[in-house]
Formats: C-alpha cells, sequence, structure tokens
C-alpha cells in the first residue's frame, strides 16, 4: 500500500504539466499522503448526507468519507481546485487502499438545488441525437480549452447509454472521453437522483478498462440512495415549489455542453500504469445553473 503512496506522490509532479497553472495544488510527498489516508475516518451503514435532504443506506462493500475528507483527497492528494460543493464521497472497500491501488476509483457526491426537474420529456429522449449533438459542443469548445489552458478534448461515446427509471427518479449513463495526449480513454459514470428541490450527484472516474468492475458497483450504490421523507420526489409541489429551467435531456447534455471551466473542477489521479483519470466533479451543476438561471415561462 505504502509503495502505491509513494508512486502517487511521485505521479503527481507529472500532472503539473496537465494541470493549468491556476489548478495545481503542490504535490505531496510520500510521507503526506501516508498521514492524509491514515487521518481518514470511513464510515458504513446509514449516512446522512447534510445539505441534500438524502440518505445513504450503504452495504459492507462500501465506505463513505465526508465533506472534509472528501476535499482532502480531492484537493490534497489528487490536487483539485478547491470546491466546497463536495458533500461526501463513497469509495469500494473501508480503507484507503482503494484511494490508491491501481484499479481504484471513487464516487464523488454533490447536489444542485436547481428545483424540480421535470421527466416528462425522458421517453422522448433520442440518445442517439443527444450524443451526436454532444460530441460537436465538445469539440466546438477544444479552441476555449485551450486558450484557458487545457487539452483538447474527444467525446468518443457512451460508455453505457442514458437509463432513465421513472418509478425510482433515478438516472445513470457513462461517458467514453479522450483527452489529447493521453494514452487511454477515461470513463465518466453518472448517476442523478431527482428529488423535490434539486437533484443529488454521483459522479465516478476510472480508465475504461474499469467499464464493468465500476457499473457493477455503480449499479449496486443506485439503490442506496434516497431523499428524506417530504424531499423526495413524490412530495413536489406545484403550488409552492420552484419548478428547474430543464429537463433530462439537458441534465444529461449539461455536463459536457460548457466552453471554458466545464472541467476546471479536475478529478484526476496518475497511476503507475501511467493511466489518467480525468473528470469534471461538480461542473455540470455550476453549468446548468448559470445557463438555465431565468425562472420557466
Amino acid at each position: 500500500m505504502f509503495r502505491r503512496i509513494a508512486i502517487i506522490a511521485m505521479a503527481c509532479l507529472s500532472l503539473s504539466a496537465w494541470l493549468p497553472a491556476q489548478a495545481a495544488n503542490p504535490p505531496l510527498s510520500a510521507d503526506q499522503a501516508r498521514t492524509l489516508l491514515h487521518s481518514l475516518h470511513f464510515r458504513q451503514g446509514h449516512i446522512d448526507v447534510p445539505g441534500a435532504h438524502a440518505s445513504l443506506e450503504l452495504t459492507p462493500a462500501f465506505s463513505y468519507l465526508d465533506a472534509a475528507d472528501a476535499r482532502k483527497v480531492l484537493e490534497q492528494l489528487w490536487r483539485n481546485p478547491p470546491d466546497t460543493g463536495v458533500l461526501g464521497m463513497i469509495v469500494p472497500g473501508n480503507d484507503a487502499r482503494s484511494l490508491v491501488a491501481d484499479d481504484g476509483y471513487a464516487v464523488v457526491i454533490t447536489y444542485a438545488d436547481d428545483g424540480y426537474v421535470s421527466d416528462k420529456d425522458a421517453a422522448d429522449i433520442d440518445y442517439g441525437a443527444l450524443l451526436q449533438n454532444m460530441q460537436k459542443a465538445t469539440r466546438d469548445a477544444n479552441d476555449e480549452r485551450r486558450k484557458q489552458g487545457y487539452r483538447t478534448m474527444q467525446l468518443v461515446g457512451w460508455a453505457e447509454s442514458p437509463h432513465y427509471d421513472r418509478s425510482q427518479h433515478k438516472l445513470y449513463w457513462a461517458k467514453d472521453l479522450r483527452v489529447e495526449g493521453i494514452s487511454s480513454d477515461a470513463l465518466n459514470y453518472d448517476i442523478r437522483a431527482l428529488g423535490r428541490h434539486g437533484y443529488l450527484s454521483l459522479n465516478a472516474v476510472a480508465g475504461m478498462g474499469q467499464l464493468a468492475s465500476v457499473k457493477a458497483g455503480m449499479q449496486e450504490i443506485l439503490p442506496m440512495v434516497e431523499f428524506d421523507q417530504g424531499a423526495r420526489y413524490a412530495d413536489f409541489d406545484a403550488s409552492t415549489d420552484r419548478v428547474a429551467a430543464y429537463g433530462i435531456s439537458a441534465l444529461i447534455a449539461g455536463t459536457l455542453a460548457a466552453k471554458a471551466g466545464l472541467f476546471a473542477k479536475l478529478f484526476a489521479m496518475l497511476l503507475a500504469a501511467k493511466k489518467l483519470v480525468l473528470a469534471g466533479v461538480a461542473a455540470a451543476a455550476a453549468f446548468l445553473r448559470k445557463l438555465f438561471k431565468r425562472k420557466p415561462a
């Protein structure tokens, strides 16, 4: 385990060439990384998610880090820019090895209080056409990404086509992403749980080679997420509650539609196999709030 910590500490030095200057935090030494991992408090079972009016019922196969510990991992160990929107993190297993293993991954939890997201368009979405629009938006954004100091990006396709469970009001999908100069593709697996006042976002990131294990893990996590009584999707009151200015299709497309800054929040690890894993953590929610800041008519 500690050998992997030392490898990550050394690998973080290589990330400086990929991260924009304003996003790169100082790399940790092996001793600092070891100390950080020992300081983490892994929780299991019933977990209240503060700020989202939601909870998790984790099986023994998963553990939870609260917001403070999740930010330690994201900002200090993995060198992401500060993000106060992170509510917590789900990791496979029950100790720090999941965070430093070559095949490890983590699920970052955020919440967007944009209002009730209508699912009326869910059954009519043409996901093939939506993918083409997202691919074009990604290509169009590359000039701006380059100006901002980021490498260009290509949305290769769906790693998992979007699925919406109308009875549970949960949406999941996965993207295959290719970044300029990186030999292996990145997997970005998303879950959105819709509630009365907004949605809970669970974002997992790994290499495409981990698709089978990440998909299995995310499918296990999917039923563990629930909003509290009174904050559930079915509790929506049209006479008093705010309605989001977007639906299911925009919720999916918004994760790649922004130009400058969409991937300013980076979730990156360079492991012993020289595999770079990246994706946005909370940028999608921030983009949607900007794009749809007007109230619906």
